[in-house]
């Protein structure tokens, strides 16, 4: 492990909360760095925790959450832009800045957390934004190693949380057919390799893809939990231009319930590529969704 602590941006975040809990349980002194930090529920008296204000927009609280830090870990993400936080300012900008200090800080280590699919020439906004900012954290830290995980779930979770919801509608519409190959994984396990290539030992690959064990198509996701939630619910194909046309229409809301970044990102498969890093040169075994739906939902009543 790094000499200093390990400030983890984004710390109090789905997956960023995890790493945190995985450094911890391994004995890591870690500085949690966020807009509103807070310790964590499982925090105890003595934990090697500390709370730290940082924005990634600005550069003066980014250099004091990295000052004396020995690790880094860029775990903020932002999937729905607003007027206030734009794609560019977190994802390019923000990422971009956070490993130019952290290298002037002379930081030893430094993970970035992107995500599976990052491309410049996506028609999503978001896509283009997180391809772009792997750029900028090269740029600014060339030993950064970039981390893609695949769609995360877990206790808690966005994904499991709301596909449950859509589980209740009489008929649960399909983006498309439901064709969508994806690669679910559990967020420990992600932040189990996090802690692993903060580890000391320089990594064979500088870009890690994490997926779980299965590629399932998205309508067999839901078939899976239906199954598991007991109940039997009619699949709707809509095509894709709906989808769009929908979140085009919702975007004039304060809080849109669908972005045409989230339709982009479903007409695309979400899967680990060849010659990237894996759990396998990790050595970590990925759990599997079917396997962890009890422990991420409620049984069925």
């Amino acid at each position: 492990m790094p000499s200093g602590p390990i400030t983890v941006f984004g710390g109090t975040g789905f997956l960023g909360s995890a790493i945190v809990h995985e450094l911890v349980d391994a004995g890591q002194a870690v500085r949690i760095a966020a807009r509103r930090p807070v310790l964590p529920a499982w925090a105890q008296e003595g934990d090697p925790l500390s709370l730290i204000h940082a924005d990634i927009r600005d550069e003066a609280s980014v250099a004091d959450a990295l000052d004396g830090a020995g690790g880094v870990v860029n775990a903020v993400s932002l999937y729905v832009q607003s007027r206030e936080a734009r794609f560019d300012a977190i994802h390019v900008e923000g990422a971009g800045r956070l490993a130019r200090l952290a290298r002037d800080a002379g930081v030893e280590e430094l993970v970035h957390v992107s995500g599976i699919g990052s491309d410049s020439r996506s028609p999503s906004s978001y896509v283009r934004a997180r391809a772009q900012g792997e750029a900028e954290v090269i740029a600014g830290f060339p030993k950064a190693v970039i981390v893609r995980p695949s769609v995360l779930f877990g206790p808690g979770d966005a994904f499991l949380g709301t596909l449950a919801g859509l589980a209740r509608l009489p008929v649960i519409p399909l983006f498309g057919r439901g064709e969508t190959r994806l690669q679910p994984v559990h967020v420990v396990d992600v932040a189990r390799a996090v802690v692993r290539l903060l580890g000391g030992n320089p990594p064979r690959w500088r870009l890690f893809e994490l997926g779980g064990p299965e590629v399932i198509r998205y309508r067999d996701i839901l078939a899976l939990l239906l199954a598991y939630l007991e109940r039997e619910r009619p699949l709707l194909p809509i095509p894709f231009p709906l989808w769009h046309l929908l979140a085009l229409l919702a975007s004039v809301l304060p809080n849109p319930p669908l972005t045409r970044d989230q339709v982009f990102l479903m007409q695309q498969d979400n899967c680990v590529s060849e010659a990237v890093g894996s759990f396998a040169e990790l050595g970590i075994a990925p759990r599997a969704l079917r396997d962890s739906l009890p422990e991420c939902l409620p049984a069925a009543s």
